[in-house]
């Protein structure tokens, strides 16, 4: 994600390009390929679930490095909620048309972000950095609890996502508030 600072965007641009950054699969496949081929993971499962915490994870940098009093953070936050909304109805749909099975996506998401958020408070000594709870809690997600290397994807996922949109939302400029 780049852009330059020189034009300001606006709160549904940023958006769009945090919700774009939030689907785009190219770090996915990066992280997939340094999986040791005679690893006992199941590649389909991490896939999988890489990618929403990867969605997940872009959500909460919103909420991490925005700071509280800043005007935008509300209207991006639902903006971005928004689009990943919308994107997930296509992907249900999709899904459906593919394979003949209904599936809510964006009901998964938000199942997968009470999953983790109930792991944070579960373990409120480590919440304060969570990305030594997401590592484990993603292999726990991907059903290889105590593998070693799905953790440590999970962490990586989690914590250069975090690190992608924090160096993002530092900078841009936000332009005024204008809502359709």
């Amino acid at each position: 994600m780049e852009h330059d600072k020189k034009d300001p965007l606006s709160v549904q641009q940023l958006a769009q390009d945090l919700a774009a950054f939030a689907i785009d699969r190219t770090d996915l496949k990066k992280f997939l390929a340094a999986i040791p081929e005679n690893s006992d993971l199941n590649l389909t499962i991490i896939e999988y679930e890489l990618q929403i915490l990867k969605i997940l994870s872009v959500g909460w940098a919103i909420s991490f490095f925005m700071p509280a009093t800043d005007k935008n953070k509300g209207p991006l936050t639902q903006l971005f909620w928004e689009v990943i909304k919308e994107l997930s109805q296509n992907i249900s749909t999709l899904t459906q048309t593919t394979i003949g099975q209904s599936i809510d996506y964006f009901e998964i998401l938000k199942q997968r972000l009470n999953t983790y958020l109930k792991v944070m408070q579960n373990n409120p000594d480590e919440a304060q950095n969570p990305a030594n709870i997401m590592g484990p809690a993603f292999a726990n997600a991907c059903k290889c609890e105590d593998d070693a290397i799905a953790i440590l994807t999970g962490t990586k996922m989690f914590t250069l996502t975090l690190g992608a949109v924090k160096e993002y939302l530092n900078t841009v400029k936000i332009d005024d508030i204008k809502l359709n």
